[in-house]
């Protein structure tokens, strides 16, 4: 009998597709930049990251870009829409839109902002199972394909001190993410970044469902841990800024076609 013939795609030539967007005008690019923050919260209500009114996602503005969209502090992540979205300069003062400015989400998105030019969006929530494992104050272990995402590329902030109010918390946070993607804030939650809102939003969702993940595999028995040379090639195709963009496609996708009103 005759063995059946496949087409084998070989390791090395696994991939993502880099990103294609192109924009004619900065208006175009803006608008498509708000529509991906909008859907993003969205999604989060979705997920169920929302915790009150905490939580925040901004954007950089691509034309003024010491200026960033925001949420505007007290809207539910599930009720969002472009609409309601807040331009605010770095000086914390709100340029265009009608709202509150939640004071934590200037303090650690400005400063991510201004500290690193490469960052385009940031996000950070009180997410059930990334506030739990930040708790534990530890970085997250190689246990699975997708926690391969952040090996090595994530860091702790290992210092409550309370709702980042001050400044200079901000800046310290900032200082300890350094030029990861992400870094958990012992106490407080998840937060990430990347080089567009997709990147980012994608890498908090798998960053949370990685804490999930973790914390179930530990309350099961011992995990055994991903062999550090694994880990590193497995980054180099889950980890990267446009497998990041590419696996936030079709969650934009079906939340667009499930919830058309938030673009109003």
């Amino acid at each position: 009998m005759n063995k059946p013939e496949y087409n084998v795609i070989m390791p090395q030539s696994v991939g993502f597709p880099s990103q294609t967007e192109s924009f004619a005008t900065v208006e175009e690019e803006r608008l498509h930049r708000k529509k991906r923050l909008t859907a993003a919260f969205r999604l989060f209500g979705k997920f169920g990251f929302d915790e009150g009114a905490a939580g925040h996602i901004t954007v950089r503005d691509p034309e003024h870009t010491d200026h960033f969209w925001v949420n505007p502090f007290g809207v539910s992540f599930k009720q969002m829409t472009m609409s309601q979205l807040l331009l605010v300069n770095h000086k914390g003062e709100i340029v265009e839109g009608e709202g509150l400015l939640n004071g934590a989400a200037f303090t650690i998105h400005g400063n991510i902002h201004a500290a690193r030019p490469d960052v385009i969006a940031a996000a950070h929530a009180h997410s059930v199972y990334g506030k739990s494992w930040s708790s534990l104050g530890r970085k997250l272990d190689p246990l699975t394909q997708d926690s391969c995402a952040f090996y090595e590329d994530h860091s702790l902030f290992d210092d409550f001190t309370g709702v980042v109010l001050d400044d200079s918390e901000g800046k310290r946070i900032g200082s300890v993410l350094g030029q990861y993607k992400a870094c958990i804030l012992q106490n407080h939650g998840l937060l990430t970044v990347g080089e567009s809102v997709d990147s980012a939003v994608w890498w908090f969702i798998t960053m949370e469902r990685t804490c999930q993940a973790q914390l179930l595999a530990e309350a099961a028995g011992t995990p055994k841990l991903i062999r550090p040379k694994i880990a590193n090639i497995t980054y180099d195709t889950v980890g990267t800024e446009q497998a990041g963009w590419f696996s936030f496609q079709p969650l934009y996708n079906v939340i667009v076609a499930e919830e058309p009103d938030m673009f109003d």
